[in-house]
């Protein structure tokens, strides 16, 4: 399964099934067990050829950022909320694809021309946004888009520019990507990889994965912001798409083991991949769960730099995908 196929699945956090169905398929062949647990992860075991080989667990996200409808208007537009952090300033006019059966909508807002002056210097938040799917009325909306219906951005991968793609839910598509490209290969250690539920509404499902495996070392494969264009100084890119994985010491949820921290960097250097350290303290994510349960773990998080990320039109840079999956495999093969 390529990455093309993993971004234009659907999947906003707790409706991952879709994603979870095709990561079963793609994922039994390459392992010894495929396990689902009460919390919708997908954990993937694959048993190494040494056992006296310590084992690792590396961890993605299947969910993505999206809607939920929480209201329907009486000429038949849907009141909705954000799932997970989204920027209303990055939704007014984008297409959508709503409910079960898909029905296509747009995000709107009042025309410019009938704002005030006031209007126009605020952001509109989401009270004052709907999605318009074309319903005659209340009713009508009502039937096709019931209250809880999710929503999710409608955005096709598209490759352009020198290895660019722009795509929805590159978070964390890419870390998912990787994971069974990780699950393909053969190693000295057991592996096992987690593709896990609603990592963007507070790291819901990997808390439940951590306590049922509880690893020594659980290293996180993610998709992170990068801050690289327009006249932001260099100090505040945080990471640049184009130079390689972004290795983490510190986030919002945790803090890289410093024995890891090293060691991932000598590696990267050591086999010239191309690196980067993140430049801020941005976020979290998954690594938080896995450090905090039961006696932690061992944390590090290794990214792929996202431009416009939590947005329908995601961007990064193939290279910084392989580059990531590099580090990983060359982690498993120094072990």
């Amino acid at each position: 399964m390529d990455l093309k196929q993993l971004t234009a699945l659907h999947g906003p956090s707790g409706n991952e099934g879709a994603v979870r169905k095709a990561i079963v398929q793609a994922a039994g062949p390459l392992c010894d067990e495929v396990k689902i647990d009460r919390a919708g992860n997908v954990i993937c075991f694959k048993k190494g050829s040494n056992p006296d080989t310590p084992g690792v667990l590396f961890s993605a996200h299947m969910d993505e950022v999206g809607f939920i409808i929480a209201g329907h208007t009486e000429d038949g537009l849907l009141q909705f909320r954000p799932i997970g952090g989204i920027d209303p300033r990055a939704v007014v006019s984008k297409w959508v694809l709503v409910g079960d059966s898909l029905i296509p909508g747009v995000i709107g807002a009042m025309a410019i021309h009938l704002q005030t002056a006031a209007d126009r210097q605020k952001v509109l938040d989401y009270e004052q946004l709907y999605i318009d799917i074309g319903a005659k009325d209340q009713k009508e909306a009502e039937k096709l888009c019931p209250l809880g219906s999710y929503a999710v951005f409608d955005t096709p991968y598209t490759p352009f520019g020198e290895g660019f793609v722009c795509a929805k839910a590159l978070d964390d598509r890419v870390g998912c990507y990787n994971l069974l490209r990780l699950l393909a290969g053969s190693y000295q250690s057991d592996l096992t990889c987690c593709f896990v539920s609603q990592e963007e509404v507070g790291l819901r499902g990997s808390r439940g994965a951590a306590f049922h495996r509880q690893p020594a070392v659980a290293i996180i494969l993610e998709g992170t912001a990068a801050n690289d264009l327009g006249d932001v100084e260099p100090r505040f890119h945080v990471c640049q798409a184009g130079k390689g994985v972004a290795i983490s010491f510190m986030d919002h949820a945790s803090i890289a083991n410093r024995e890891l921290f090293r060691q991932m960097i000598t590696l990267a250097e050591a086999a010239d991949i191309p690196h980067q350290i993140k430049q801020g303290v941005t976020g979290g994510n998954d690594a938080g769960s896995f450090q905090t349960t039961g006696e932690g773990a061992k944390t590090i998080v290794l990214s792929v730099p996202c431009r416009y990320i939590h947005s329908g039109a995601s961007v990064c840079k193939l290279s910084d995908v392989d580059a990531q999956l590099a580090l990983a495999q060359e982690y498993l093969s120094n072990l």
